[in-house]
């Protein structure tokens, strides 16, 4: 979740069947008579004054769709910060900046609205018992979090309240979403989109299940309750219900925040060092992964005595990979950093490559393979300096100009969302590691 700094508020949020559509109407009407138009400016132009005119008519488009969504949240908003993963292999780069606005710039619900949810949620009864700031902590695209204290004990906690009316629009907002990025073309058509929205919609009903999400947090509690390095918040059940989990009030700083960028290169490698192997841990031996990492999800503690800790937070995007994708997975990882011989049987099992595939295509999608385990090489990796991520942008960008697009497997949507985040946070924490001992340490077998 974003911290809210100041931002304007919004006192509702359109989860009305009636006007909730009205909102998504407008956006597929304006994108239609945007194309119609579109084309008949093309008409006379030649191929790069078209392609200008291409990418400045889906910028507009973006700017016109984020917009909207950030004043809709719900599960429009978040699948809009989900597309916004899946479109830097697709979309330009100035399109899809509007898309990642949708994670940080996010207005918070007035505090008469949110008090409302809170009576009708907690009652008055135990709403006594509490003394909660009325400014949110931080506010997203499905809710909101409130710090309060506990009167009796003077125990500091926070409330995750769910927006109303946001779990009921799930359906409607994915085939809004569906029937927009059809319009605009931007997408594979190859039908495969489907699988991937579909993917977008379970995490999504997953998301808003708040007991779910405990079970979650309780389950990372207890795989790290012996792990000093990892803080998981305590759960209060007396002050949660469907719509809101109460949980312990945890301490620390952003990544990027100037006190972290000022720790000494050791510390900020350590971190790093710590938040990589929890990532190791989730994918090659949990097969369960906190697929949300951006900045907000995560703080970090400082200890006098430089045993800094990682604090962990919101555990409703977690998701779960089946045993033969992840043994494929492993699979692939371990013969792009071992230069072995099992990259196209790992790529063929896990549908990434096709056998019919153009020799062509495989060697491009064989180097752009390549390159995403460049920071486990055997030599100190740095993480701030590197282009890599400009490089398979532009490698992406080749693969989707030069052959039919094809939509990625469906797991990989989360998963790629997770290792981007992973990147940033290292990239922000400035981190010059030599990783690959550590990543070898999850790929055996």
């Amino acid at each position: 979740m974003a911290e809210n700094k100041k931002q304007k508020t919004i006192k509702n949020i359109k989860s009305g069947f009636l006007s909730r559509s009205l909102s998504l109407a407008k956006l597929t009407v304006g994108a239609g008579a945007s194309l119609a138009t579109q084309k008949v400016s093309n008409f006379l132009k030649n191929k790069e004054e078209r392609d200008e005119a291409w990418i400045k008519y889906l910028t507009s488009q973006a700017q016109i769709f984020s917009k909207e969504l950030g004043e809709l949240k719900g599960s429009l908003m978040k699948a809009g910060q989900m597309l916004s993963v899946l479109g830097e292999h697709f979309l330009p780069p100035e399109v899809n900046n509007y898309l990642k606005t949708l994670q940080n710039d996010t207005p918070s619900m007035e505090w008469s609205q949110i008090k409302n949810i809170l009576e009708k949620q907690l009652g008055p009864e135990l709403l006594k018992e509490l003394e909660i700031e009325t400014e949110a902590l931080a506010c997203a695209s499905l809710g909101q979090v409130h710090r309060a204290r506990i009167k009796e004990t003077g125990a500091s906690i926070v409330l995750k309240i769910q927006y109303p009316g946001v779990d009921k629009a799930i359906n409607s907002d994915i085939k809004a979403i569906k029937n927009f990025l059809n319009l605009i073309k931007v997408f594979p058509i190859d039908g495969s989109l489907d699988s991937v929205l579909e993917e977008m919609k379970e995490m999504l009903i997953q998301e808003m299940d708040y007991q779910y999400e405990v079970r979650l947090m309780e389950k990372y509690r207890e795989l790290l309750k012996k792990d000093s390095r990892y803080i998981v918040p305590k759960y209060f059940s007396r002050y949660s219900s469907t719509k809101i989990i109460a949980m312990s009030f945890e301490r620390g700083l952003k990544a990027d925040d100037p006190l972290i960028q000022s720790l000494s290169q050791e510390r900020r490698n350590r971190l790093s060092s710590h938040f990589l192997e929890l990532y190791f841990k989730e994918i090659f031996q949990w097969r369960f992964i906190q697929t949300d990492p951006h900045l907000g999800n995560y703080r970090l503690r400082i200890d006098p005595s430089g045993q800094d800790q990682i604090v962990l937070f919101d555990f409703g995007a977690t998701k779960e990979f089946g045993e033969d994708f992840m043994l494929n997975y492993k699979k692939l990882i371990r013969s792009l950093v071992t230069q072995n011989e099992e990259f196209e049987e790992a790529c063929y099992n896990l549908d990434f490559l096709k056998k019919n595939d153009n020799p062509e295509f495989v060697q491009i999608f064989k180097k752009l393979s390549y390159e995403t385990v460049e920071p486990f090489g055997p030599e100190v990796y740095d993480w701030k300096k590197t282009d890599l991520p400009r490089r398979i942008t532009d490698g992406a960008i080749k693969m989707v100009k030069e052959f039919p697009l094809r939509t990625p497997p469906r797991e990989l949507l989360f998963l790629n969302r997770k290792t981007a985040g992973v990147f940033i946070f290292l990239s922000v924490l400035g981190a010059k590691l030599e990783a690959r001992t550590l990543l070898m340490q999850y790929l055996k077998d």
